[in-house]
């Protein structure tokens, strides 16, 4: 039996609540190994084995590119080349799989986002996927496709209340919608010109365009 501490009352063993834990720095949080896995059974479990754990985690909350996976590995302080070596293993049994991560972001990201392709190259590029890759992604993605979402974003947003009779109302309106399909990638041209006929469908067409002193880019511009 252990040595109990004096006037610390029954059942608490001496230097219990200031044990330090065990096991390579990294090993434990939200991303770490399964507490029923053998990993974190392991007192001293290898940097390889916390990165596997790791990596499978992530991967099992949802689709992630390569530089994604990297990045957490850094945050968790896995070495490099640790890193790397895991990271290239998971990629030749093909659990990582850029191309196959990018067909799935520009589907998911139009479909629920209406985003253009501008946009979308856009967040490709930031978790890591390549140029050409990107572009075969956004192949999948049609100018049909893409100026439906747009149409379809702008009748979503287009307040039924407006006067869209008035000019002043119709330009602050014109400009409110081009600005927001801006933000999702579409190209100003293209915003102006899907804002417009989107208003004057509305109008039942009696607008007939912007009129004299405006160009296809959009009131007053």
């Amino acid at each position: 039996m252990g040595e109990w501490e004096s006037g610390g009352g029954p059942g608490r063993r001496k230097g219990a609540g200031s044990r330090r834990r065990s096991g390579w720095a990294g090993s434990a949080g939200p991303d770490g190994p399964d507490p029923e896995s053998s990993v974190a059974s392991d007192p001293e479990p290898d940097p390889a084995s916390v990165a596997r754990a790791i990596v499978l985690r992530q991967l099992t909350s949802s689709a992630k590119s390569r530089l994604q996976l990297s990045r957490k590995l850094a945050e968790r302080n896995i070495p490099e080349d640790v890193a790397e070596d895991v990271l290239d293993r998971f990629q030749e049994v093909r659990l990582i799989d850029d191309a196959e991560f990018a067909d799935m972001w520009v589907r998911s990201r139009s479909q629920s986002r209406k985003l253009a392709k501008g946009a979308l190259r856009r967040e490709l590029s930031d978790k890591g996927i390549d140029a050409d890759t990107a572009a075969a992604a956004l192949e999948q993605l049609s100018d049909a496709d893409e100026e439906a979402a747009a149409r379809l974003l702008v009748e979503r947003k287009l307040r039924s209340g407006a006067d869209l009779s008035d000019r002043a109302e119709r330009d602050k309106t014109t400009r409110r919608l081009a600005s927001m399909l801006a933000r999702k990638g579409y190209q100003p041209a293209q915003a102006f010109r899907v804002v417009g006929e989107v208003i004057d469908a509305r109008l039942g067409g009696e607008a007939g365009g912007y009129g004299p002193g405006h160009d296809s880019y959009g009131p007053g511009l």
